[in-house]
């Protein structure tokens, strides 16, 4: 097995289904990664032993997912120089705001990249364009990622536009224009 390029960290074992999103898209682009359930409460001494060793042991990207007070990534970041990417995790109390504003509120020179509350795809995306600013086959894939992501993009439009809407539409008879007779100006289509 190759030596892991990025840590993904949770606060809590219970929110591996959403960090499983990130594992998942590494392990799509042929990225090693690690998962640890490290709390930045529970366990804060195990937390900065391994950020302060991460960069040493081969890491260069680490995704941090908490909920509600999640202070996980910013501890991270505390403690190493490496990237940090947070992935708040939703709560039941608050919708998972708590956790996005305690993961992207970082004091200046302690920054945390925020992705969406759950979204740990975007995460590990982020940290293989991290990883690709120095690795040309990442580059490659991200090229290719991107192209499927527009394929997909206008296949969903071409079904949407074949069976929801009767044809072509056209503008009525009348349309653009305001009350009275001033002319209400149309956007452009480039």
């Amino acid at each position: 097995m190759k030596r892991p390029l990025v840590g993904i960290l949770m606060g809590s074992d219970s929110d591996w289904p959403v960090m499983e999103q990130a594992a998942k898209t590494l392990k799509g682009f042929g990225v090693p990664c690690e998962p640890r359930v490290l709390s930045a409460h529970r366990s804060p001494e195990l937390v900065r032993r391994y950020a302060s060793a991460a960069a040493a042991r081969g890491l260069k990207v680490l995704i941090a997912g908490a909920g509600g007070s999640a202070h996980l990534a910013g501890v991270l970041a505390a403690h190493t120089t490496l990237p940090v990417i947070g992935v708040p995790i939703q709560t039941k109390s608050l919708k998972g705001l708590d956790s996005l504003l305690s993961t992207v509120q970082m004091p200046k020179g302690v920054p945390v990249a925020t992705v969406a509350i759950d979204n740990a795809t975007n995460a590990a995306v982020l940290a293989v364009q991290c990883l690709a600013l120095s690795n040309s086959r990442l580059r490659r894939a991200l090229a290719v990622y991107k192209r499927r992501l527009v394929a997909s993009t206008r296949k969903a439009d071409q079904s949407l536009n074949r069976s929801r809407l009767p044809g072509p539409t056209r503008p009525r008879a009348g349309a653009g224009k305001a009350q009275g007779s001033r002319q209400v100006p149309r956007a452009r289509v480039r």
